[in-house]
């Protein structure tokens, strides 16, 4: 791998071993093997780097997700056993990949007061919800259209953010993948049919 590539590789490591706030610029070469005057020249600063270290550990974290769901799922599955256990892998990975969760909650922290590190995570965002809509719609990215990602992304994204946060904190109480379906029932009820824009 060249330079630019064992610094992602690197940076994931840290992440997923040290969190955010507690890596460094010499843990990530140290991690890399390479001179940490290379974060720079490669990516300008250590926040740009772990930036896209997360986006690259969250890409590869949907795929392993895809996989997972696709090898324990019988052919003939109906939708909602399609997203219970997607959810179901997910609540693992809570607990398996949880210093990688806790390092995006002390991005969000971070970027309140660091401009440059909120536009990276705000383009990491939104990158994220159109990952979110094409795997629940079976379709690649680019096929997203931006309806779909603000709505169905947005809407899983929050689900995501908001029942991460729940197991990292309570995991002996936080819903499982049967209480979430439950919950969507019911809170598509409260929301009911839709309904045509006021005149």
């Amino acid at each position: 791998m060249g330079n630019r590539e064992d610094l992602l590789t690197g940076a994931v490591k840290c992440l997923k071993d040290k969190g955010w706030s507690r890596t460094t610029v010499r843990d990530i070469a140290a991690a890399a093997g390479v001179n940490h005057a290379a974060i720079g020249y490669h990516f300008g600063s250590r926040e740009a780097l772990l930036t896209a270290a997360f986006v690259q550990a969250m890409d590869e974290w949907g795929t392993k997700i895809g996989q997972a769901v696709a090898a324990s799922l019988d052919p003939q599955a109906t939708r909602q056993q399609q997203y219970q256990a997607m959810w179901r892998e997910m609540i693992k990975s809570f607990t398996a990949d949880r210093p990688l969760w806790l390092a995006s909650l002390e991005a969000f922290v971070q970027a309140e007061h660091n401009p440059k590190l909120r536009e990276l995570l705000v383009a990491a965002q939104r990158e994220g919800r159109r990952g979110m809509a094409a795997m629940l719609e079976g379709v690649e990215e680019d096929a997203v259209d931006e309806a779909s990602e603000r709505s169905l992304g947005g809407i899983q994204t929050a689900l995501l953010s908001g029942v991460m946060t729940q197991w990292l904190l309570d995991p002996e109480h936080a819903p499982t993948e049967h209480d979430l379906t439950i919950g969507l029932r019911a809170l598509g009820a409260r929301v009911g049919p839709e309904t045509p824009p006021e005149a």
